[in-house]
Order: C-alpha cells, then sequence, then structure tokens
C-alpha cells in the first residue's frame, strides 16, 4: 500500500527535475543514490503546470511577461535553500525570484527561463513555516516572509498591539515590502517599514541561511533591507509591536493653492517624534482632478451632498490639493481628540469650509484600500495594467514638479486616472546604512501615479511616465524612483549614485553567481 503511492511520486519528481534540469541546460549527471536525492525531494515540490507557470508570468503591472521554467512551492525555507543551493552548485546556473502576492509592476518577481518561488504556499503550511508569532512580554513579532500585512494586522490586534508602519494597502507579503521599503502616511513619523524591523532570517544567494540584525551578521541586515531581492530571500522578519489604538480621527483639507498645501504639510511633518503626543499618526496628499467622482478606489470619504462644489472647485481650478490627517485614539483619549485635532488645524491655510472629518476603527482605516479593490474586482476592473510611476523629489524641487509635470504635463495630456499621491517625508527616519535610495535633502516628497489603464491604451501612460521622467532629467530636479525600473546598468548606477559600488560590493558577497530576483535587471540588463 505504501509502495503504491510512494513509487509513482518518486518517478515523477525524477521526471520533473529532469525535465528541468535539460531545459535549463544542467548537463551533470543526476546521482538518486547519493547527494541529488535531495534535488529529487525538491522536484516533488516544483511544478511545470502551465497555469503555475502562467501565473508565475504576469503580476499587478500587467505589462510585462517573462515565463520561468518551473515554479516552486516551498512548504519550508529549507526548500528555498535547496533550490538555491541546487543552481549555485551547478556550472550553468538559473535565475530565482521570490513571489509573494505579485504586487510588482514591472516584472521585478520575475524569472525568466527560471525559477519562481511561490512564498505564499508556505502561509498554508505554518507547522513548518515561522507563520506569525507574537511576543507580548516583549513587544515584537516573528512574522514569515510569506505572510500578507493584513494577517499580521489581523494577528497582532487580538492582543491589542499592532506595528505602527504600514502601506496603504495589506494585501503585500512581509518579505516583498521589506525588499523596498513600505511606505504610507506614517512614514513621515516612524519611517519605512524597513526602519522597523528588529531581525531577520534570510537565505542568500549562496544557500546561507542566515539570522542577521544590527547586531549580528550586520552587512547582510542592512543589505537586504531595500534591496530589491538582490542579496537574499526574506523566510522571517521580527517586528516591533506597541498598544493599538482603538479608532482613528481622520479628516481631509482641500486646497487650490499648492504653496499653501506643502507648507502646511511640513509643518505637520515637523512634529515627528514617536513619543510626541501632539504629532500626528498620519498624513498624505493627493490630487483631485477631472475624474468624475471625487472619491476613487483607494476609500470613499466625502460626504455625497458635497460632491457637486468640490466638482465646481476642480472644473474651475483644473487641480485641488487635498490634505489627509489622521490621529489615534484609545478609550483613555477618545474624549480629547476632538480637541487635539482642532489644535492640529489651527493656523492652516486650507479653503474656508472645505473640511471633512469622520471618525472610523482603527482596523477600518488602515484597511480601507479594501472596498475600492473589491468594487474593482466585481467590475473587471482590478486586473488590468497598471503602468505606475512612484518618485522621491527633494523638497526644494517640489514646487518646479509641480509648475512643469502637475500643471503642465498632466493637466496638457489629460489622461491621468487613479490617485496621484504627493506627501513628505523626513529623511532622519530613514537609515542611509541600508540599501533603499531617497534624495539627500532632509525633506523629500513621495510622488505616485497609480494608473489604471485599458490593455490596448497602457502605452499612452507610460509615455506621460516618460515625459515626466524627461522633464526632471531636463529641468535638474533629481527624481529618485521608488520601486524603480531601469533597462541599463548605467540607470541603475546613476540611481544608486554613491551607494552603488557598497550596493555592487554586496552583491558579490552575497550573491557572486547573480541568482537573485534577476526580473530587476540590475547586473542582469544586456
Amino acid at each position: 500500500m505504501v509502495m503504491s503511492f510512494q513509487f509513482p511520486a518518486y518517478f515523477t519528481a525524477i521526471f520533473i527535475i529532469t525535465r528541468v534540469m535539460s531545459i535549463m541546460k544542467i548537463s551533470k549527471p543526476l546521482d538518486i543514490h547519493h547527494k541529488d536525492i535531495r534535488a529529487v525531494d525538491l522536484a516533488t515540490k516544483l511544478s511545470v503546470d502551465p497555469s503555475a507557470i502562467e501565473s508565475a508570468s504576469r503580476d499587478f503591472g500587467g505589462i510585462v511577461k517573462a515565463e520561468p521554467e518551473a515554479v516552486l512551492h516551498p512548504s519550508a525555507p529549507q526548500d528555498i535553500a535547496a533550490l538555491i543551493k541546487f543552481s549555485y552548485s551547478n556550472s550553468v546556473p538559473f535565475g530565482i525570484a521570490a513571489k509573494g502576492h505579485g504586487h510588482s509592476v514591472r516584472g521585478q518577481a520575475m524569472a525568466e527561463n527560471g525559477v519562481v518561488v511561490d512564498m505564499r504556499s508556505m502561509a498554508n503550511n505554518r507547522r513548518n513555516g515561522t507563520g506569525i508569532r507574537i511576543s507580548i512580554d516583549r513587544l515584537y513579532a516573528d512574522v514569515g516572509g510569506e505572510q500578507l500585512w493584513i494577517d499580521v494586522l489581523n494577528a497582532t490586534l487580538e492582543y491589542g498591539l499592532a506595528p505602527v508602519s504600514w502601506t496603504d494597502y495589506l494585501y503585500l507579503t512581509v518579505g516583498g515590502t521589506l525588499s523596498n521599503a513600505g511606505i504610507s502616511g506614517q512614514t513621515f513619523r516612524y519611517g519605512p517599514q524597513i526602519s522597523n524591523v528588529l531581525e531577520m532570517d534570510v537565505i542568500t544567494g549562496k544557500a546561507d541561511f542566515l539570522t542577521c540584525s544590527p547586531r549580528m551578521n550586520s552587512e547582510l541586515f542592512y543589505a537586504v533591507l531595500g534591496g530589491l531581492g538582490q542579496f537574499g530571500i526574506i523566510t522571517r522578519a521580527r517586528i516591533p509591536l506597541q498598544p493599538a489604538p482603538k479608532g482613528v480621527k481622520w479628516v481631509r483639507l482641500l486646497y487650490d493653492d499648492f504653496s499653501s498645501f506643502t507648507k502646511d504639510q511640513e509643518l505637520l511633518i515637523s512634529k515627528n517624534g514617536r513619543k510626541d503626543k501632539s504629532a500626528l499618526d498620519y498624513l498624505e496628499g493627493s490630487l483631485l482632478m477631472d475624474q468624475g467622482s471625487p472619491d476613487n478606489w483607494r476609500s470613499s470619504f466625502f460626504p455625497h451632498k458635497d460632491h457637486p462644489r468640490i466638482i465646481s472647485l476642480i472644473t474651475k481650478h483644473g487641480i485641488i490639493y487635498c490634505l489627509e490627517i489622521v490621529k489615534h485614539y484609545d478609550d483613555r483619549t477618545k474624549h480629547t481628540v476632538d480637541k487635539e485635532m482642532k489644535q492640529v488645524l489651527q493656523g492652516l491655510n486650507y479653503m474656508p469650509g472645505f473640511m471633512f472629518g469622520k471618525d472610523v476603527g482603527y482596523e477600518e482605516f488602515l484597511n480601507r484600500v479594501r472596498s475600492g479593490e473589491l468594487k474593482l474586482k466585481s467590475q473587471g476592473l482590478w486586473d488590468v495594467p497598471h503602468p505606475w510611476l512612484n518618485l522621491f523629489i527633494p523638497k526644494s524641487q517640489i514646487s518646479d514638479f509641480n509648475n512643469g509635470v502637475f500643471r503642465g504635463i498632466v493637466l496638457e495630456r489629460n489622461i491621468t486616472t487613479g490617485p496621484v499621491l504627493v506627501y513628505p517625508m523626513n529623511r532622519q527616519k530613514w537609515d542611509d546604512r541600508m540599501s533603499a535610495v531617497i534624495p539627500d535633502e532632509e525633506i523629500f516628497y513621495t510622488v505616485g501615479f497609480l494608473h489604471s489603464s485599458g490593455f490596448d491604451t497602457w502605452e499612452a501612460f507610460e509615455d506621460q511616465n516618460k515625459d515626466i521622467m524627461r522633464f526632471c532629467n531636463k529641468t535638474g530636479i533629481l527624481a529618485k524612483q521608488y520601486l524603480p525600473h531601469y533597462s541599463t546598468k548605467e540607470e541603475w548606477v546613476h540611481h544608486f549614485g554613491s551607494k552603488w559600488k557598497v550596493f555592487q560590493h554586496r552583491k558579490y558577497q552575497f550573491d557572486p553567481r547573480m541568482l537573485l530576483s534577476p526580473g530587476q535587471r540590475i547586473f542582469n540588463n544586456n
């Protein structure tokens, strides 16, 4: 009875790995009696099924397609290490990319002719992986790199705790956001998500399985955070926690003047101490343009009765700037939060009569994008191309950017759909030892064009993105891409600037055969 199940599976494994080795031009003979037994075991978790290949060849961006030769469905981190070791030890190694929830927009988590690791497979095997483990007394959560932030939120809230730094959209994996930065309206005060990590378990491009922190294997720790997946695959992260608030006072203010809009933002983020009770807990800005409803898929906020007068403002001015701020409260502070928010609003130069507020639960606020996602999915408008462009702009140049891009390129082309974000951050909340690249000025803005397009219209948005980058280059605006995408080594060297030599050295140190994250096209862009 046992043989009838194991024997066919055994030969199926041999068939799969032999096929993969053949496709990848690996000529090393398979020794099924000795050390390659591990490879055979690994092959039982490799899939060459057309549906798995198709899924791994696409992402949220819907623009790039790159087919891998196989997809690994690991049940534990050891499976990932075995795959990397198998590639590393061969004379002709193959590329390996970790894919979480597939929210990349430029093929960054793809591995053409290589193997894509489906990290989410481990979420279904918590017995063998990290899952989410919470230390109440030491206030941290050990979280598998494959876990979604929404699941981290739900798990920690059961204990009245939560992380402090988030992304706007929570259905992203922990390993995915930490490989970039992880930014949102909390970043000005608490820093990006990469500034809120105590330690990690990482599998390097040499198949070394290492625990790293600021005190242990620190070079790897700082390399991986914001490292675009180039140095290792994150299988566990230790995230600090603090008591979770119960609700939020959520306010939006409208401006017709960009200078007033940015000055108020910069004033508000100047109070940014973690223990400063007068500081805001969240701040983001965005553009309202002629796109129909003043609300968008990220959240519904404005009272319906006020839509006509807001639309009238937009029609008159072309662009209205929206400032969005939040203060948390708990049972102890819920009776004073209104007074605190009034103090925050004093002296701000928003348009009189255009302040809107509401109270919602903490979880509802953090997961505010979800309802919009479900609505778009029901309309068939979620799985469409997303030609996004995300930039960091120095404070000293944001006015020029507004004049040339927002009020120039964007209004002239008049094709922009989806949210356009613009809000400031404090450089002091970032750690320059990490791989993430930001402008040199103490205050810089993130600008996000979160476009959605039709399958036959995305190229128009791409042309607009290129126009924006050309404008920045021509006028000397020192823009840095967030979630960067470049096609040449020269562009990557320029992107990293003074960090390039360190970034390159770390690549040789932790992934000398250039196996990891080939979809980023940093070291394999020929």
